[in-house]
């Protein structure tokens, strides 16, 4: 009888145990753990993060942290933190939670346009992921890099073609930079550089006219006669005569890319500077700022005309009124400086 008994408290020792255990897993790994009331939050793990750090990325979005860590520690999560961006959704459990911190690295989408500087495009990127502006400007200015894909400080803005693409948020800046070479080398495909050639221009040379262009007009539909006009002065062994290069010119010999110039002056016109078109024939050493894809296409799509000169137009605001002649030429210009002057626009 005894025994009986013994056994008897035994199982039901072992039941209220096995319910206790239940219920503490249970508690741990399947009761609702977060604590925002919007449907979902994003939450950025860097790389290599400890757990304290992790600790201080989850504590806003979750309600119990001691509930959580013993669930990773459990699954193994807390020996392999992953970086990235990740989504939590409201009422997820810490199974739940963990799961998705292990498997669940979303991409973000990262976009940039003209940037006139490399500068420009590491602070512009590291806003949009983990790397900052200081690995990512190393990166871009990697001798070796340049060396090994073509490219030199002149042109090496061309790398970059404005877009938007998808990356992981915990991108590194080699990574980056690595894949914008893909996007480059993608872009530039045997049509466009049959293209390129029929012009007598390489890819580089094209990205150079490409961003005059750009910085001439913001109108997309504009852009191949404004491409056409230089392609014509190229061909006449004509000077480019593009302000927009005596910008940068200026910009470059002060090194304020901030300067906003809405002017170009005569005393200008005589910087000596390889992007002083004014001066200097041919094309600049490079791109004056990074083209965006409807500029390269301009360029490679020029439009067919006898214009060889072109000013802003004032009566249709952000297009140009273009002449075959120096002296058609020459009466568009006077109306263009009568109105610039008439708004007391001084540089």
């Amino acid at each position: 009888m005894n025994i009986k008994r013994i056994i008897l408290g035994v199982a039901v020792l072992g039941l209220i145990g096995g319910a206790i255990f239940a219920y503490i897993l249970y508690s741990t790994f399947f009761t609702p753990n977060t604590s925002f009331e919007t449907k979902e939050a994003y939450v950025y793990i860097p790389t290599d993060s400890s757990i304290d750090l992790l600790k201080e990325q989850l504590t806003p979005y979750i309600d119990n942290w001691e509930s959580f860590k013993s669930a990773a520690d459990k699954k193994g999560y807390l020996q392999n933190i992953k970086a990235g961006k990740y989504r939590l959704k409201k009422g997820m459990n810490n199974n739940e939670l963990v799961n998705s911190l292990r498997s669940g690295n979303l991409p973000v989408k990262v976009s940039f346009n003209n940037q006139e500087t490399l500068q420009d495009l590491a602070g512009r990127i590291a806003a949009q992921i983990e790397a900052d502006s200081m690995a990512l400007l190393a990166a871009f200015e990697d001798k070796a890099f340049l060396d090994e894909n073509g490219f030199n400080d002149a042109n090496k803005l061309a790398v970059y073609i404005p877009n938007s693409y998808e990356f992981f948020w915990n991108t590194s800046a080699t990574r980056f930079r690595d894949r914008m070479l893909k996007e480059y080398q993608r872009f530039w495909t045997k049509e466009r550089k049959d293209k390129a050639n029929a012009l007598g221009l390489s890819p580089n040379e094209v990205m150079a006219l490409a961003s005059i262009v750009h910085k001439e007009t913001a109108k997309v539909d504009e852009r191949p006669r404004v491409a056409g006009v230089y392609l014509n002065r190229i061909r006449k062994n004509m000077l480019l005569q593009a302000d927009p290069t005596v910008i940068y010119a200026i910009k470059k010999e002060t090194g304020n890319f901030d300067t906003v110039i809405k002017r170009v002056l005569y005393k200008d016109l005589e910087l000596d500077s390889p992007y002083n078109t004014y001066k200097y024939l041919g094309l600049p050493p490079g791109p004056i700022a990074m083209p965006d894809i409807t500029a390269v296409d301009a360029v490679l799509n020029s439009e067919k005309h006898n214009y060889y000169y072109f000013v802003a137009n004032v009566e249709k605001f952000g297009y140009h009124m273009f002449a075959e002649s120096l002296a058609q030429h020459n009466r568009n210009k006077a109306q263009y400086i009568r109105w610039i002057n008439s708004r007391k626009i001084k540089r």
